[in-house]
């Protein structure tokens, strides 16, 4: 396959139209279109539409992959929900990453050339993998924004004394090591970053304390969110989230953590580096010595069973020559080789040379089964 391009499409907030549907459908009469999504691939030509245009109109979430090394994410966050100021923070200096506004919306668009990959992929599967990156982000959880900074660090974008944008990304989440993964990010780099927790993640968020944050929401606020739940706000959950984040983290007491610079981080992402290079080169050297130990003794038990032959080996491979083929050849070579070194082994080395000799005597004269006595020595 010279060629291959992926795109899929997922609408969360609003399922698509009949109306909708039908104008997708203009656009590619091969794509596989529901009310949540459309997706189609190219072995050759090119999608007709503009991604950036259907996020705009239709949908939430896009990916795009192609075999050459492209590899696309767009996400639409509601302006509200988001605080782009911040966010700015983490993307001023990534060359992959912009935010646009449309509407009432940001569109988050990451945009990687020249992705590195080993295995082939069609690109089905991935998009599943960081839909839930959206609800994160929607919910406080930015890691997604240290792991695009992580890129310009990668870059070598910044001084080694730039302090990281949050004290850590720890622990990592499925989704965002699928994403790290899907954009090829330094593992090292990440890894380092994740050794220390990020503030309130998620999966810090005890039933507990989150029970006892909500239930201090005043009664008008958490009337209105449940009026909007009811009225099909797909939101409330995200902001209810978010806000039980921030109060959790403003309550949590902690001594602030001094920030990592670049510089540290660097240091550690190369120390982590050596280590797995380290611990990949002691478990193949354990394997060669494995299969050397197992190499050795079937070539003892090999040598074992020559010298309970005897005499019968001397007749095999005056044989095996006679029969004046390469096969043959080989085996008898193989053979005197076995007969050498059950002789070292017992100190019969001195008659052993004086029965090669002769056998090079008598057949002297098939230079091919000479030449190979010649290589073996």
């Amino acid at each position: 396959m010279s060629e291959y391009q992926y795109y899929e499409f997922q609408a969360i907030d609003r399922p698509l139209s009949e109306g909708d549907r039908q104008a997708l459908r203009d656009l590619s009469t091969r794509a596989r279109i529901t009310a949540t999504s459309f997706t189609n691939s190219y072995e050759w030509g090119n999608f007709k539409g503009d991604p950036a245009k259907l996020m705009e109109r239709w949908f939430d979430l896009h990916l795009y992959l192609a075999n050459w090394g492209s590899r696309r994410l767009m996400i639409r966050l509601p302006k509200r929900l988001v605080d782009r100021r911040f966010l700015d923070v983490f993307l001023a200096e990534v060359d992959c990453a912009e935010l646009t506004v449309w509407g009432e919306n940001l569109i988050l668009d990451i945009n990687c050339d020249e992705v590195e990959f080993e295995d082939w992929d069609d690109g089905s599967g991935w998009l599943a993998a960081l839909a839930p990156l959206r609800a994160e982000v929607l919910g406080g959880d930015l890691r997604i924004f240290y792991l695009l900074w992580l890129t310009a660090v990668d870059a070598d974008v910044f001084e080694a004394d730039e302090p990281e944008p949050m004290p850590g990304i720890g622990p990592m989440s499925a989704t965002l090591e699928a994403f790290a993964e899907f954009f090829g990010i330094d593992s090292d780099l990440v890894q380092a970053a994740a050794e220390r927790p990020a503030v309130a993640t998620a999966n810090a968020m005890s039933a507990d304390a989150a029970r006892e944050i909500i239930s201090a929401i005043s009664d008008p606020d958490k009337t209105a969110m449940l009026s909007r739940l009811f009225d099909g706000d797909p939101h409330v959950v995200a902001e209810l989230r978010a806000k039980v984040r921030e109060r959790m983290a403003d309550s949590a007491g902690a001594p602030p953590v001094v920030a990592r610079t670049v510089g540290e981080l660097r240091a550690r992402a190369n120390a982590i580096g050596l280590s797995r290079q380290q611990a990949t080169a002691e478990k193949l050297a354990a394997e060669a010595k494995r299969r050397a130990e197992e190499a050795e003794k079937v070539r003892q038990a090999r040598l074992l069973a020559i010298a309970r032959r005897g005499e019968s080996v001397w007749r095999e491979v005056e044989a095996e020559i006679e029969r004046r083929n390469t096969a043959a050849y080989d085996k008898a070579a193989g053979l005197l080789l076995d007969l050498q070194a059950v002789a070292e082994e017992r100190g019969a080395i001195e008659a052993f040379h004086r029965r090669l000799r002769a056998v090079h005597e008598r057949h002297a004269r098939k230079g091919k089964f000479i030449e190979r006595l010649r290589v073996l020595g």
